[in-house]
């Protein structure tokens, strides 16, 4: 049994799949696909023809790669703003038309051609535009109408300046520079399209543009709602698609120096194709410049490499459309069941043993009610107050799911005031020496607020882990926290997996998620010490001012860590085989310290903690609100000492003043405490305690 149970224990800690739901949890997953088919393209295009990766042919698909990534650009602005473009390839002729007739014809400066050019191409953009976005004409058969427009005007135009334009040479050195210079080895050309690619990606990325474009391709209600333009957004969405595809008709006629009866032809369905098979939705909303470069690559790579195997046209068009054809439905089916695909394999639960109870009738966790007649502070005037302390003036602070930290005013927490807004859920709080209180909120980092009320962030992000997926610099959890007599603030994050909203489906793993975090504010850096925590959740500093106690909830364990001193680095179990899930730890009088139980453990989940198998089923099988977790609806308090020895145990029985207790705090002889799930804070008298004891005075000396 022994062997088996080792066996199911490294089966789901090194094969349990946990990997595969973080790869598709990232946003770049919609990249990489296209990438691998990239990779897949040029292998086998290497073995089928010899020097495909040869130099004089890369610089000619660099320079191909410029004038066809431009347009493909230009159409995934489009598409991301929620329309369609199936006028480029038409436009695209028009504007080598306008280029080659300034500087072949009519012998214009190089800057004056190219003003015209692009004056061509935005004009174009615009008429769609203002169609689509002002009079919110259907795209598709909007631009359908301007592709045949545009296309007529080039058929009416150019057999007229045929003759000129074949037997002029324009005599700019500019114009020569901008079709075979280089620099750096690299085509000018690509130069100027990898410039122009990376301001795309910056504006989309990180700018308020690309996050209006991207929020009205994505709902164009709510965008609206929430208060963007969306006829402008959409209508420069057009504008800048017809300018990226004047600059890409300029470079083509720098290139070549010359145009025929089917320039543009069929460009449309080349330019959506890479498109699509760069990532790009056609529901709107989500792109990429990255994923839309190794389309527009994978693209051409595979239309040469047909040439140079003299396949013929049509079938370069057929399989363009077959190719076409098969990326639509993968986006659309990836887009519809790729968050159903998530859901099942992302929860990956491991073995956790842990060992049956044997109480006896002596055991000082023998059920109590010494609860039962504990007074309630603000009963319904907060919800999830999850941790409690209390300043030097006795007033009673505690945060609430609402972003505030509200201020119950001493003697008697009648009165109470929002003493500071913070935005997220403020969980575990310390007060530092200086009076400023130190609080960690789910979602968004650590935080300090002034004894003004003001507000700061103190870090929200830690030093990431050389081989995780997951980005783990960022806060995603951090719970509770104490301060070292130097200053630095410990403080842990109960997982790297789930948002504040999911903290309950780290239960159902039992995995080591967690960690405990140091931040050193006279450097300024935030470092993770120690990792591989199931749950941590309480911290507090020991009175060594060299060490910590940390509690593991899932693991029902308190532990304790040497952060200084000559054990520095040693980790040590105090108190195991608890009868429920621990919570915060905060000291109280005569040495001792105050343990909160969140829950407490029952035979069944125990249990289920030693079959993975059974909770990845019951995960990917049945809805979530009847999974199977952890009993949180019995409340508990104990004391213990130093080295885990159990002092006092305060239950309510009953389950009704405090169901869950996820704090407490000992305060001139009466102790305090909350619950995240609460809507209420208790207290009740401590006998046989030092009723002038005090957390300020015993960290800090003073009251």
């Amino acid at each position: 049994m022994a062997g088996r149970n080792a066996l199911i224990r490294f089966r789901y800690r090194y094969l349990s799949g946990r990997l595969v739901g973080e790869v598709l949890s990232k946003s770049w997953i919609d990249a990489a696909i296209p990438v691998v088919a990239l990779l897949v393209t040029i292998g086998i295009m290497s073995f089928l023809i010899p020097g495909l990766l040869g130099a004089g042919h890369i610089a000619d698909l660099a320079r191909q790669l410029a004038e066809f990534g431009l347009i493909a650009l230009a159409l995934t602005i489009v598409i991301m703003s929620g329309g369609i473009d199936l006028s480029v390839g038409s436009m695209f002729a028009l504007c080598v038309l306008a280029a080659l007739v300034g500087m072949n014809v009519l012998g214009l400066p190089f800057p004056t051609a190219l003003a015209i050019t692009l004056a061509a191409g935005s004009a174009c953009g615009l008429l769609n535009g203002v169609l689509i976005g002002y009079l919110r004409l259907r795209a598709f058969i909007t631009t359908l109408v301007t592709l045949v427009i545009f296309r007529a005007l080039y058929d009416i135009v150019f057999p007229r300046l045929a003759s000129a334009i074949v037997g002029s040479t324009p005599d700019s050195a500019a114009w020569d520079y901008l079709g075979f210079g280089k620099v750096q080895g690299l085509p000018v050309s690509f130069v100027i399209f990898a410039v122009i690619a990376v301001a795309i990606h910056v504006t989309l990325s990180r700018l308020r543009p690309g996050w209006r474009l991207r929020a009205v391709g994505g709902a164009r209600r709510s965008a609206y709602n929430a208060g963007i333009n969306v006829k402008r957004t959409v209508c420069l969405a057009y504008v800048t698609s017809g300018l990226l595809t004047a600059i890409a008709a300029f470079l083509f006629s720098a290139r070549l120096g010359s145009t025929g009866a089917d320039t543009g032809i069929g460009l449309e369905i080349a330019v959506l194709t890479a498109v699509v098979l760069g990532g790009v939705s056609l529901g709107g909303g989500r792109g990429s410049v990255g994923g839309t470069i190794v389309g527009a690559t994978l693209v051409l790579i595979l239309t040469n490499g047909l040439i140079r195997l003299s396949t013929p046209g049509s079938v370069n068009q057929l399989l363009l459309g077959v190719i076409l054809i098969l990326a639509v439905l993968f986006d659309a089916k990836w887009v519809k069941n790729r968050g159903k695909i998530l859901s099942k394999v992302y929860v990956s639960p491991a073995y956790l043993d842990l060992p049956e109870q044997a109480r006896t009738k002596d055991d000082p966790f023998a059920l109590n009610d010494r609860l039962r007649d504990v007074e309630l502070i603000g009963l319904g005037a907060v919800e999830g107050p999850e941790d409690v302390v209390l300043d030097g003036q006795d007033n009673l602070y505690t945060g609430t799911r609402h972003g505030t930290i509200v201020r119950f005013l001493a003697p008697d927490y009648v009165r109470s005031e929002v003493f500071a807004r913070i935005g997220g859920h403020p969980l575990g709080l310390a007060f530092a020496e200086n009076g400023d209180l130190l609080t960690c909120v789910g979602g968004m980092g650590v935080y300090r607020v002034s004894p003004e009320g003001a507000v700061s962030c103190v870090t929200d992000e830690t030093n990431r882990s050389w081989f995780s997926v997951i980005d783990d610099s960022r806060l995603r959890l951090p719970d509770d926290l104490d301060i070292a007599p130097d200053g630095r603030i410990f403080f842990s994050e109960a997982t790297i997996r789930y948002e504040m909203a999911d903290w309950i489906l780290d239960a159902l793993e039992g995995r080591g998620n967690g960690r405990l975090i140091c931040h050193d504010p006279a450097t300024g850096r935030t470092r993770t010490v120690l990792g591989g925590l199931i749950f941590p959740n309480g911290i507090t500093i020991c009175r060594d001012g060299q060490s910590l106690l940390f509690a593991e909830t899932w693991a029902c364990r308190v532990s304790r860590y040497w952060f200084d001193g000559p054990h520095k680095g040693r980790r040590e179990v105090v108190l195991a085989d608890l009868p429920g899930y621990p919570d915060n730890i905060n000291r109280g009088a005569n040495g001792t310290y105050w343990i909160a139980l969140l829950g407490l453990r029952t035979p069944t989940f125990d249990l289920a903690m030693r079959k993975p198998a059974f909770r990845r089923r019951m995960a990917r099988r049945i809805a979530a609100d009847e999974w199977l977790f952890p009993n949180v609806n019995r409340g508990c308090v104990m004391r213990i000492a130093e080295n885990g020895a159990v002092l006092d145990v305060l239950w309510d029985a009953a389950g009704e003043n405090h169901p869950s207790i996820t704090s407490t705090c000992e305060h001139k002889g009466y102790l305090y405490f909350g619950g995240v799930s609460n809507n209420r804070i208790g207290r009740i008298r401590l006998p046989d305690t030092d009723p002038a004891w005090t957390a300020q005075r015993d960290y800090w000396g003073r009251t």
